[in-house]
């Protein structure tokens, strides 16, 4: 079953008639709020994932640096 242009066109005056112009473009601006939103929270939780492996990787090589077993640099005596 293929919806022709003329299905199309009363389908979409049903729903202007049902919610109304001023509503739909209310529900498609708060759509568009979620939708940056979420990727705001991505974005954010990126970072916090750089930040996180960063701190993470920092202490490992100051370990290495204060333990002469683990300095890659030959042991002068």
């Amino acid at each position: 079953m293929s919806l022709g242009p003329w299905q199309l066109i009363i389908i979409a005056l049903v729903v202007l008639v049902l919610f109304g112009r001023g509503r739909i473009s209310e529900m498609m601006g708060d759509f568009g709020k979620g939708i940056k939103s979420f990727k705001q929270g991505m974005n954010e939780d990126d970072t916090a994932d750089a930040k996180s492996a960063g701190s993470l990787e920092a202490p490992a090589k100051d370990a290495a640096a204060s333990d002469p077993a683990k300095s890659k640099t030959p042991d002068p005596s």
